[in-house]
């Protein structure tokens, strides 16, 4: 007789993937400290877990709780749907998000991927029974408790506003030194050679390509903001911007709904009264005389093409407009409006770029073109795939047309009648 044991065997348990995320609020360095203690704490718990396979720490620095401020809380969502995930520990309801309906739509959409998030202040998983409600509930007052630390730090600024004072801690010309605006010499100077600049004539543009002669960095933005800013006279227009509201902290342009307050001879001045009320006059005068702007005339290729050296986008040119080799372009906004100093990149004639695409199939299967150096293009296709190639001038033979080569011969048959 043959007894055969036919016990089954207890398999050996899957370890856990565990991962943990952790936010701050701010950049101070208390909070950095906290931040990186929270990720030590972290990373040693999930690791001395024989049961759990460590999957790291999702760590964000961020001003708000909402999802689009957080790389890290994109980048943890991203990896448990990809299902390398199978727990989420965090410290709290606010630490993981403040707004209600950005938690619940996260922890519903990772228990539908059966994945577990534990909240360790309130004790919670989220793939308990109870564990929705009790979410629901603490997650409301969480985004309350927002709401009210948001409204009580309004309070202060606009209190400080009607009193006369500015938070504004750091601009050009300027840094915030017990309360109120301090000169910083080197940087004034800047600022009094764009003032005077512009009144001898100059425009944005040209200023910008000055200064950066001179190794300083500003956009045309930035310098038509130093030219309107109140502050460079010593004055001080406050509440210019409003907060929409206190989950997505998104600024406007104060439209009259909440009072501005304008302090006059704040602090000291960079520019004088006279010269500043010039320049406002002359930005005025500009403004009236200035060409109407038309609509950007849209091109099958326009917001599609970038360059690969400065990131701008490229733009359709007419080129040598008028002459035997006039031809349609594009080419690289920076280089375009700055010169090869700036960016340089290399213009792309239309004809060559519409047989490349032609070549891979047609337009619509192109999400993006990118431009990484000279005579080579990447095209981006909507399938994920990059393909990479090269091109050429065409020939002077292939490029001229019937009508040039007509021009030609007829130039040529008048020159052999009068030489004849």
């Amino acid at each position: 007789m043959k007894i055969n044991d036919i016990t089954p065997k207890t398999p050996t348990p899957k370890r856990k993937n565990v991962a943990a995320y952790a936010r701050v609020s701010c950049g101070t360095d208390e909070m950095l400290h906290s931040l990186a203690a929270q990720v030590s704490a972290y990373s040693e718990l999930i690791q001395s877990r024989p049961d759990w396979s460590y999957c790291g720490v999702y760590a964000d620095e961020a001003l708000t709780g909402t999802k689009d401020s957080r790389p890290e809380f994109q980048r943890l969502v991203a990896d448990c749907r990809a299902g390398l995930i199978d727990m989420v520990i965090t410290k709290s309801i606010s630490r993981f998000a403040r707004n209600t309906v950005t938690l619940l739509e996260t922890v519903r959409e990772l228990k539908s991927l059966g994945i577990d998030v534990y909240f360790e202040e309130q004790n919670i998983h989220s793939l308990s029974c109870e564990g929705e409600l009790m979410l629901t509930i603490l997650a409301g007052y969480a985004q309350e408790e927002s709401r009210s630390c948001s409204e009580n730090v309004k309070w202060r600024i606009r209190k400080d506003f009607a009193d006369g004072k500015t938070t504004m801690g750091k601009m050009l010309g300027y840094r915030l030194k017990d309360g109120v605006l301090t000169i910083v010499p080197e940087e004034a100077e800047i600022v009094r050679q764009i003032f005077a600049d512009y009144l001898s004539g100059m425009g944005t543009l040209r200023i910008k390509k000055k200064l950066a002669a001179q190794g300083i960095s500003l956009s045309q933005t930035g310098i038509s903001n130093i030219l309107r800013n109140e502050k460079h006279r010593g004055d001080l227009l406050l509440q210019k911007t409003v907060r929409t509201d206190h989950i997505t902290k998104k600024q406007i342009r104060n439209d009259g709904r909440l009072p501005q307050y304008y302090v006059t001879e704040a602090h000291e001045p960079i520019i004088s009264a006279e010269v500043f009320d010039a320049v406002q006059a002359e930005i005025a005068r500009r403004a009236k005389h200035a060409p109407a702007s038309f609509p950007t005339k849209q091109y099958p290729l326009t917001g599609l093409i970038r360059c690969g050296k400065c990131g701008a986008a490229y733009r359709r040119k007419h080129a040598a407009a008028g002459s035997k080799y006039e031809k349609i372009v594009w080419i690289c906004a920076t280089f375009n409006t700055l010169g090869k100093a700036e960016c340089d990149s290399q213009q792309i004639p239309e004809d060559i770029l519409m047989a490349k695409i032609e070549e891979l199939g047609g337009l619509e299967r192109i999400s993006e073109i990118i431009v990484p150096d000279r005579f080579r293009l990447a095209f981006i296709m909507k399938d994920g795939s990059t393909v990479e190639t090269e091109w050429r001038h065409r020939s002077r033979r292939e490029s001229w047309t019937d009508e040039m080569k007509r021009q030609a011969a007829e130039h040529t048959k008048k020159g052999g009648a009068k030489n004849g």
